[in-house]
């Protein structure tokens, strides 16, 4: 099997955009070859509180479970889904003052892009959170 590029964030939550202090929350990753593009996010609201404590969590678990529709390209996620996977991927990883900021992206080489992006999201958020 041959290896495919791909790119990847690390989302984080800045409760405080001013401060600049964030926790990471997820990872987005795209492989063009593949035309792949995911998102993956803790939205468990217990689990944002207890790391983002001082945090509209609910909002932000929204927020989170949004930009996973929008890489997912789902039709009810607004305009921005329908845009291809490359420019869905560079407007969830554009630098912006939000209280969910990207880091810069990163690069590498997979055989299967939606699972290096479960294992990213292993190594740095700690696993699967999502709520249930």
């Amino acid at each position: 099997m041959s290896l495919l590029p791909y790119s990847w964030a690390l989302l984080r939550a800045v409760p405080h955009p001013h401060t600049g202090e964030g926790v990471p929350v997820g990872v987005v990753l795209q492989s063009r070859p593949a035309e792949f593009v995911g998102v993956e996010a803790i939205t468990d609201v217990r689990r944002l509180r207890a790391l983002v404590p001082d945090a509209d969590v609910e909002l932000l678990a929204r927020y989170l479970e949004s930009c996973r529709a929008i890489a997912r390209g789902d039709e009810g996620a607004g305009e921005i889904a329908l845009l291809s996977p490359p420019e869905r991927f560079h407007w969830l990883t554009a630098p912006r003052s939000d209280v969910i900021q990207p880091t810069a992206v990163r690069h590498g080489t997979t055989d299967d892009p939606a699972r290096r992006l479960v294992e990213l999201f292993a190594e740095i958020a700690g696993g699967p959170m999502r709520a249930t």
